[in-house]
């Protein structure tokens, strides 16, 4: 079969008429996050806690704010309406099963950080949520306002600052997180982000550009994209 007729077969399976299923959750990929919280001193809920988060997202720029859905019967959610802070940790292959650890258990039952082998330090900004020491990048969280939704009970909070391993900043002091072997979670399962596609622009971009910036294996796709918009 040459190549022309398998682009008709792709083409032809992709026009195929939807099969509806029930309305859920099914926004995929996203990020898989470790959350670490706190209670308040004296309050019965000031251990330091880990809780694993597939909800979560970015919902302003200026001032930066993001979000996270936790049910109120969790620990974590205790922990984080009282103290107004928390943690995102970006997740990477080397902290992954611990992060699928802190998902099953919970923190009413035992110590996550000391379970996991995982170092609970001080976030920048915070009082009272630590940051994990082993993430590659931490965003300091300050609650401006709980939505009750239904199961689940939405944070919005403000970063407060973010950290982020040397290891990940190149000679010029320029953040690449391609570097950090982040992981993606989809419909029950954890995955390695995979080969890079094309970067912001890259659809517009100039030919100069395409070759400085895309991998050897994409610069004829991306070559050929942009000749066939030209015409």
């Amino acid at each position: 079969m040459d190549q022309q007729s398998d682009l008709k077969m792709d083409l032809s399976q992709a026009l195929a008429p939807k099969v509806e299923l029930n309305p859920s959750t099914l926004l995929a990929p996203v990020p898989v996050v470790l959350v670490s919280c706190c209670g308040l001193p004296g309050e019965g809920y000031d251990q330091a806690n880990m809780i694993t988060v597939a909800w979560a997202g970015t919902i302003n720029s200026e001032p930066p704010m993001v979000s996270v859905s936790i049910r109120p019967s969790r620990y974590s959610h205790t922990q984080i309406s009282q103290s107004r802070e928390f943690v995102i940790n970006l997740v990477n292959d080397k902290i992954l099963k611990a992060t699928d650890f802190c998902g099953v258990k919970s923190g009413r039952d035992l110590d996550k950080f000391s379970a996991c082998k995982l170092n609970a330090i001080k976030a920048s900004q915070l009082q009272h949520a630590p940051a994990v020491a082993q993430s590659p990048l931490t965003l300091s969280c300050q609650v401006e306002q709980i939505l009750p939704l239904g199961s689940h009970d939405l944070f919005l909070a403000r970063v407060a600052a973010v950290e982020v391993s040397p290891a990940l900043l190149d000679a010029d002091n320029r953040l690449r997180l391609d570097k950090a072997n982040l992981v993606a979670y989809a419909h029950g399962n954890y995955y390695s982000l995979g080969r890079l596609l094309g970067f912001f622009g890259y659809s517009v971009a100039r030919p100069q550009v395409l070759a400085k910036r895309m991998p050897p294996s994409q610069k004829k796709t991306a070559h050929k994209k942009g000749r066939s918009r030209s015409n």
